[in-house]
């Protein structure tokens, strides 16, 4: 089983290039045109002029964006449904986990900072996180998934839309001011939901976006 895996991750490289060409890259500081040839694992080409990255291999993209997506993932299921923080006031001891979080906020009048809750730290980053699962997954075994390239647009449009460290920073200044009122504990769901930041982050820029697309081209054909 470990040498067939082996030969898969090594039929992944060197970074597949879409046959025909010459094929440009513009630089996104200066806008020079470079052609935009293979490149080894582990290498990045750079502009001629300013020097900016214009596109990288990286090395075992494919596998990285994958594992990272499948722990967020799953650690996304600890945050639904353990404690993200428990406060403790005037003998009073009360339990929120980011669902519960929503609901009070609907319930207080605040329906649409409720949905926006639940839309940008729940929906965005399960949906994002199923997606690179859905779209590299494949690619390690040379295929391309019935209506990768439409998710792959879709992940490329709603990435920016991944706000989780917004929601984790303005939690924690909340916490500073609420700790002067309350005696304020971090859940399992807090620390998760940390956890899942760090994954998104490095399963996002696990692979380029130019690696990704040829990988597709050249699984297609």
């Amino acid at each position: 089983m470990k040498n067939a895996f082996s030969r898969t991750l090594r039929s992944l490289h060197p970074w597949p290039k879409v046959p025909g060409g010459p094929y440009l890259s513009t630089c996104h500081f200066c806008d020079t045109l470079h052609e935009a040839t293979a490149l080894p694992e582990g290498v990045a080409a750079r502009c001629r002029c300013c020097g900016a990255v214009l596109y990288q291999n990286r090395p075992a993209s494919l596998v990285r964006v994958t594992a990272f997506s499948l722990a967020a993932l799953i650690l996304m299921v600890v945050v639904n449904f353990f404690p993200f923080l428990t406060m403790d006031a005037a003998g009073i001891r009360t339990t929120l986990n980011l669902v519960s979080a929503a609901k009070t906020l609907v319930d207080q009048g605040s329906p649409l900072l409720g949905f926006a809750l639940v839309l940008f730290t729940l929906v965005t980053p399960l949906a994002l996180a199923s997606g690179l699962i859905y779209v590299c997954g494949p690619l390690l075994f040379g295929r391309v998934a019935p209506g990768a390239f439409v998710v792959a647009k879709w992940l490329n449009q709603t990435e920016p839309w991944n706000m989780i460290e917004v929601f984790l920073l303005g939690v924690l200044v909340s916490l500073l001011k609420l700790n002067k009122l309350a005696d304020v504990h971090f859940g399992m769901g807090f620390w998760a939901f940390s956890v899942v930041m760090v994954c998104m982050a490095a399963a996002i820029s696990g692979i380029d976006r130019d690696e990704m697309w040829d990988r597709l081209e050249v699984a297609k054909s």
